[in-house]
């Protein structure tokens, strides 16, 4: 049964795997035959304004069920724990350990291949004016601001809006509260959550169906728009941006791959549909609930997923870490500044804290570049120069990010011990039956 089980769920995700490819491949087929066939730029966009439309149900879809999984994975995972709430904080120190490592390295290796490529340098294109604005929002990145905005005014407004941070925070509190109360009514609530999250998780099968569709209109819009041309004026840029992010990738699943050992190969391939996902729609939330789905299918309890992974989210972006240091240094060089070793680090190290104050807030690492390039003397103007390309840089960037979490959160899993193999009775419903992995079996 367990053999039937894990060939169906293989079969599984190869069939939406191989659905999201071919729907990658034919919306940059039709979207480059719209970029040569539209009379003019005003017709371009509506074209990829009705591709668009897809592509936005799609994400509202998406985000119809963010807010009910994470709170129901993380009230379920903390009111299972009962008398052992100090779980939750172990947990938290050792997830936030591994991001900042993350956080660091990935600043580094961006950092080293930015300085070794040189993609602003000799850059072929009229520079912008230094006063010229890039329309981004960079007033309320600071720690104040972002301290108070972790903590929800009302619960529901934070579920409307899919504020990750605020989610967490109220659910913990929750699910705290349900894991000290003995009565009969708080046991129901419990079962009750405990279902809600199977339910939340059939949902999310329906939503992954459209999955193709709306990555065929993404690339469809991108590629209509921006054509090719775009990608071979800033060939060298991309080339080298993407490079760095393999290197990333190998490290990164070279530092799970010692914590979880051989295993971590099947984790990529259960990734691999959330990463497609997020790569061609540049959305992590696209790939949030299948993440969740997946991560269970490899065995992380979900009480370990449902608490790591949206704080990765906010916290673990290792994709945007390179892309920060990539823009940042690509700016220093198109003006010709000089910026010796330790302005570099200095600079990086600034980004990395101040990205931590991101969450929810719009073209993010623009942001956070917008805001911090200044005060090391680099016009943020800047950005101009590679706005246009930055959908492309984002695909590769909120892939990356979704490896890292996922990665991230198996590795806590196997610290907590909570990383078991999970059997099922057919390939749509998964339940947690522990069975022996990596020679063992782990303890629920």
């Amino acid at each position: 049964m367990a053999a039937h089980t894990a060939v169906a769920t293989e079969n599984k995700i190869n069939k939406l795997t191989r659905a999201i490819i071919i729907g990658l491949v034919l919306g940059i087929g039709v979207g480059y035959a719209c970029n040569m066939l539209a009379a003019d730029q005003a017709m371009l966009k509506e074209i990829a304004g009705y591709f668009s439309l897809l592509t936005d149900i799609f994400m509202k879809m998406i985000k119809m069920i963010i807010a009910p999984l994470v709170f129901a994975t993380i009230v379920s995972g903390i009111a299972s724990l009962g008398s052992e709430s100090g779980v939750v904080g172990r947990m938290a120190v050792r997830s936030m350990g591994w991001f900042v490592t993350a956080s660091l390295v990935s600043l580094g290796l961006g950092m080293l291949f930015a300085n070794l490529f040189s993609p602003g340098s000799g850059l072929a294109q009229a520079l912008p004016a230094a006063d010229a604005q890039t329309n981004l929002q960079t007033t309320s990145l600071n720690l104040k601001d972002f301290i108070g905005h972790i903590f929800p005014t009302s619960a529901v407004q934070a579920m409307a809006t899919n504020e990750i941070l605020q989610i967490l925070v109220f659910s913990v509190f929750f699910g705290f509260a349900l894991s000290q109360l003995r009565s009969t009514h708080a046991k129901t609530i419990a079962t009750c959550i405990d279902e809600l999250v199977h339910v939340i998780l059939k949902i999310t099968d329906y939503v992954m169906r459209f999955a193709p569709i709306a990555v065929f209109a993404a690339i469809a819009a991108v590629v209509t728009v921006q054509g090719f041309g775009v990608l071979i004026t800033y060939g060298k840029f991309i080339a080298s941006f993407y490079l760095a992010l393999v290197v990333l990738w190998a490290v990164l699943i070279g530092a799970g791959a010692l914590v979880l050992g051989r295993p971590v190969l099947d984790l990529l391939k259960l990734l691999r549909p959330a990463m497609l996902l997020a790569f061609s729609t540049a959305s992590s939330e696209a790939a949030y609930p299948k993440m969740i789905e997946q991560l269970k299918t490899f065995g992380v309890q979900p009480r370990v997923s449902g608490f790591v992974l949206p704080l990765g989210y906010s916290f673990n972006l290792d994709g945007s870490m390179m892309y920060q240091a990539f823009a940042a240094l690509f700016i220093a060089q198109a003006y010709g500044i000089e910026m010796d070793l330790w302005q570099q680090i200095t600079m990086l190290l600034t980004m990395m804290i101040t990205s931590k104050g991101v969450a929810g807030v719009p073209r993010a690492s623009l942001v956070v570049v917008a805001a911090t390039i200044p005060m090391f003397n680099l016009p943020a103007a800047g950005l101009l120069l590679i706005m246009g390309i930055d959908q492309f840089l984002d695909m590769g960037r909120t892939m990356t990010n979704v490896l890292g979490n996922g990665i991230a959160t198996a590795v806590v899993a196997k610290w907590e011990g909570q990383l078991t193999p999970t059997t099922a009775q057919d390939e749509d419903d998964l339940l947690e039956t522990p069975v022996p992995y990596a020679g063992k079996t782990m303890s629920a």
